[in-house]
């Protein structure tokens, strides 16, 4: 039996019938290859598992770029202001791209990639396809994933928060103010953050010995316009709730409104929470109620990782989570 013959630029270029320059090129993400060629020459660097080598010569391009699924609210401001304070006092600056969809990124955003060097890449509440996952590994780019949709893959540096504990401390304090009927508007089913501030809602609940009452919980974007529909549609309910724990700030204002219409007041009708603790929560009427999520600081942590990784470091762990804190003010009260 032969042995197994080592991965090297020769070998892929071989395989893929090209040249050794070519496959360099590649590996490099210089732009002048055909783009046919191009995915010839990274799937069989995906297959082989193939790594570059980082030789002496090569130097930091002071870029990191930062990737959205979408940028249209607040709360993408704050993780953009942690990634380039990050940067900044790394001597680096930030490149941001926004796919326009939470499938994660493809193959045009790569060929965009590959067209400029970068020393990282922080990806943002997107999914990452194994695919993806090899073609940066074999460029030899770190990558972090910050708060991800799905449950991250074996490797894959993220950095989270701590959301079961946001929504238990939330629905907790809602409790501990009297509220017996609270209503939940949580995110997409298809978010890891959304189903864990859920099941952290009804842990509360069945801690206190409450049921979980399924038309209390109403599913969101996470945005304004959701938090309005959906904070109607649990006002409707001929017993509604005396209490909302909104997932997101956004959709927490979108509740304000959906009471304000029905002529409730907040909080002496209605008690909101929501999460976030984005800089509109306290100057909000009534300031809200909310769970910080420190946005800035993941951010910044991701991007301090991935340029420590460029200089190779290793992270002494794979997974992190910081700690969420609920923030009391004046969007909720005690229910008599």
């Amino acid at each position: 039996m032969s042995a197994k013959r080592r991965v090297t630029i020769a070998l892929i270029a071989e395989e893929a019938g090209v040249s050794i320059p070519t496959v360099s090129k590649v590996i490099n993400g210089r732009p002048e290859v055909a783009p046919a060629t191009r995915h010839r020459v990274e799937r069989l660097l995906q297959e082989h598992g193939y790594q570059r080598r980082i030789s002496q010569d090569d130097t930091p391009a002071g870029l990191v770029d930062l990737v959205f699924a979408e940028i249209e609210s607040p709360w993408a401001m704050e993780i953009v202001r942690g990634a380039e304070s990050a940067a900044h006092d790394a001597g680096a600056s930030v490149v941001i791209s926004v796919l326009h969809t939470h499938a994660g990124p493809g193959r045009d955003w790569l060929e965009r990639l590959a067209a400029r060097r970068t020393d990282g890449v922080v990806i943002v509440a997107s999914r990452l396809s194994t695919g993806i996952q090899a073609q940066l590994s074999a460029r030899s780019l770190p990558f972090a994933v910050v708060d991800p949709e799905g449950e991250p893959a074996p490797g894959v540096i993220s950095v989270g928060a701590t959301n079961w504990n946001g929504g238990l401390a939330a629905t907790r304090h809602l409790l501990e103010l009297g509220h017996r009927r609270i209503g939940m508007i949580s995110g997409p089913a298809d978010m890891l953050c959304s189903q864990a501030r859920i099941d952290g809602y009804r842990a509360a609940l069945e801690t206190a010995g409450l049921p979980v009452v399924p038309e209390l919980i109403r599913r969101g974007t996470f945005l304004v316009e959701s938090g309005h529909d959906q904070g109607h549609a649990l006002l409707s309910l001929p017993e509604p709730p005396t209490a909302i724990f909104a997932g997101s700030d956004l959709m927490a204002f979108g509740v304000f409104e959906a009471a304000r219409q029905r002529g409730l007041r907040v909080p002496e009708d209605l008690s909101v929470v929501g999460f976030d603790d984005l800089p509109l929560a306290k100057s909000a009427w009534p300031p809200l109620t909310t769970v910080r999520q420190p946005l800035q600081e993941m951010a910044a942590l991701a991007t301090r990782t991935v340029l420590a990784m460029g200089h190779g470091e290793v992270p002494e762990t794979k997974r992190v989570e910081l700690a969420t804190e609920l923030i009391v003010r004046d969007s909720t009260a005690r229910y008599e």
